[in-house]
């Protein structure tokens, strides 16, 4: 299982990303390295096609199960639209289904 985090330097979010996925990780004894990935440029952001920070991908696909590639991948906060409202994270239940897709 690949497990990737992407974010930008200084990212609001982006320790609370961690602390959630490496919580679910633990949950669920999954013990695969998260690969942290800085996207410091609007040229790295096309390359990864980064929709925002922090985003977080399993198998290369992103958790979010609503998520439409939009083609905008400019350094910003990502905005997770989660079933208690908007957040600056994705939904835990999200990243437990994705973990439970992939194994």
């Amino acid at each position: 299982m690949k497990i990737e985090l992407l974010s930008f330097e200084d990212s609001p979010n982006h320790d609370a990303a961690v602390d959630l996925l490496s919580s679910v990780l633990a949950e669920h004894l999954v013990s695969e390295p998260i690969d942290y990935a800085d996207v410091p440029d609007a040229e790295t952001g096309e390359r990864v096609r980064f929709p925002g920070s922090p985003t977080i991908r399993i198998n290369g696909n992103d958790i979010d199960p609503n998520y439409e590639d939009s083609g905008d991948y400019a350094l910003q906060c990502r905005v997770y639209a989660t079933p208690d409202g908007y957040s600056g994270v994705p939904d835990r239940a999200w990243i437990e289904s994705a973990i439970a897709d992939a194994v």
